[in-house]
């Protein structure tokens, strides 16, 4: 979601959001982090090439560190000049390199932790451009309801939970 939220302030024009939860995806749609959703199945790259006329999409992200969403990810990344980010912490990924990376000649990065400086130029961003990273919070519970605030983030259907102290 937040990655949505901040291709699209970086001046994205189209959003799709992969998911293998419905609701997540639905809740994406409704804060404006993506412009489409898709399900992610075993028909989720025949989806992308629909949508992108057989081409990929330009760039994508995978934030979950799941081994078949990275897969995805490389699949679904346009060919000569699309580049393909993991964010997402994690297990392993097990791919044929010619066929993915080096025929296709996409540029595939790493990104985990960002420096002090980039979070102070990012925070200012935020502001300039009137983001609010907290439309991400699906759910908010206090510090007494901290089995409820687990119990729903583990099940993985919702946005952000935040256990909230006042």
């Amino acid at each position: 979601m937040a990655a949505g939220l901040l291709a699209k302030a970086m001046g994205a024009t189209h959003v799709v959001g992969v998911d293998i939860c419905e609701p997540r995806l639905k809740f994406s749609k409704e804060i404006n982090a993506v412009d489409d959703i898709i399900i992610s199945d075993d028909q989720a790259l025949a989806k992308i090439h629909d949508m992108t006329e057989k081409e990929g999409f330009e760039v994508t992200i995978d934030c979950s560190g799941s081994p078949l969403a990275r897969h995805l990810a490389l699949e679904g990344t346009r060919r000569w000049w699309g580049r393909c980010v993991m964010v997402g912490e994690g297990n392993t990924i097990e791919f044929d390199v010619s066929h993915l990376l080096i025929h296709r000649q996409i540029t595939m990065y790493g990104s985990w932790v960002t420096s002090l400086g980039h979070m102070e130029d990012l925070v200012e961003r935020l502001v300039r451009w009137e983001l609010h990273p907290e439309v991400t919070v699906s759910h908010r519970f206090g510090l007494d309801e901290a089995e409820e605030a687990y119990r729903i983030a583990d099940a993985g259907q919702s946005g952000k939970v935040c256990i909230v102290m006042e």
